[in-house]
């Protein structure tokens, strides 16, 4: 098997983890890494991990076919475009551009110089979001109506750049972007409609330390995504509601369960008390109309996404994150902006 010669631009923390699973792949060999931080550079040797001297020296590397760009966002547009320019196929490390026109350019080059150019959307292999679209894709629930994806944590935001709005830091750029991208993966034919959203600031005033928005998609799917840094009691990742059966996955360990009608014209129940009256609405049903169920756990594989890196440049094949999806998931982002500067529903036009 022809290897594909590949180098890590920032070896910090994504950078890092390219690098770790780099160094174990059969159809991958790491040339070496390059970063602005001579102490990331050592600690490289001190590994046995060649080390480049420049980005200028990385670009000069006739035998290199690879880049993988693992630095600040803010700097993702030009890295790439020089890389694409000397001749050296590109993955950047979302969020893949700081705006829709930055990935504009980028793209433009990429079919000017042939080269491939893709973004590293990882959290497409999560089990947890495979677990999801499985109860999904395979009708348990009835039509679903309505999906909660959500992370939470309560440190605010890293005490690095991702704090600083210059280098793109914030949670919409951050955690965001992985979210928003699984919604419109699953949803990758389903036209996206509408999008209201809010930011918080609760720690940081520079940029978002969380968000919350809504997607209304054409199936009449509604779609809530929520990241917060300031949470202390965390809610599920997933809630999933569907005409016959309700799910919930509580956390990246896949514990959770779905309870499913099935009797569900036996709705008559006995009022309950609630606060200071009754209810027969929100009564609980009885167990002879509904049960629970385990949930099908899904393991995803993200060596994947390597192996289709591996397919395009050398099989011809077709990138798993195309452009068509990079610019979707990005005009998403900007719409969320748009919709939390003006406290406005945002209509989404999926052609322009």
């Amino acid at each position: 098997m022809e290897k594909i010669k590949v180098a890590v631009v920032g070896f910090g923390g994504m950078g890092g983890w390219h690098v770790d699973r780099l160094l174990h792949m059969e159809k991958f060999s790491l040339s070496g890494v390059w970063d602005i931080d001579p102490e990331r550079l050592e600690e490289a040797r001190e590994r046995g991990i060649h080390t480049y001297a420049s980005f200028e020296d990385v670009l000069a590397d006739k035998e290199l076919e690879l880049v993988v760009v693992a630095t600040w966002n803010d700097v993702h547009k030009p890295l790439c475009i020089a890389a694409m320019r000397a001749g050296k196929n590109v993955i950047s490390e979302k969020p893949v551009a700081m705006s829709l026109e930055e990935l504009d350019e980028m793209i433009a080059v990429s079919k000017e110089t042939g080269k491939l150019f893709t973004v590293h959307q990882n959290r497409r292999w999560d089990d947890d979001f495979l677990t999801m679209v499985n109860i999904v894709q395979k009708n348990k629930l009835g039509k679903v109506f309505r999906i909660e994806s959500r992370v939470q944590g309560s440190r605010g935001i890293p005490g690095d750049w991702r704090r600083e709005k210059g280098h793109g830091g914030g949670m919409v750029l951050d955690w965001g972007v992985h979210l928003l991208d699984q919604a419109l993966t699953m949803n990758d034919e389903i036209a996206l409609q509408s999008v209201w959203a809010q930011t918080t600031h609760i720690t940081n005033d520079e940029c978002d330390d969380g968000f919350y928005c809504e997607l209304q998609f054409e199936n009449g799917l509604h779609y809530a995504v929520e990241v917060t840094t300031n949470n202390f009691i965390s809610l599920p990742r997933w809630y999933i509601l569907g005409e016959n059966g309700s799910a919930v996955i509580e956390d990246w360990e896949l514990n959770g369960k779905m309870t499913l009608v099935h009797n569900w014209d036996k709705i008559d129940s006995v009022p309950v008390k609630a606060g200071t009256g009754i209810t027969k609405t929100m009564a609980p049903r009885t167990d002879e109309t509904i049960h629970d169920a385990p949930l099908e756990k899904i393991n995803g594989k993200w060596e994947q996404y390597y192996d289709n890196i591996y397919d395009v440049l050398k099989n011809g094949k077709t990138q798993t994150v195309t452009h068509r999806q990079m610019r979707r998931c990005l005009k998403l982002i900007e719409a969320i902006f748009e919709s939390a500067e003006k406290n406005q529903v945002i209509a989404f036009d999926e052609n322009k």
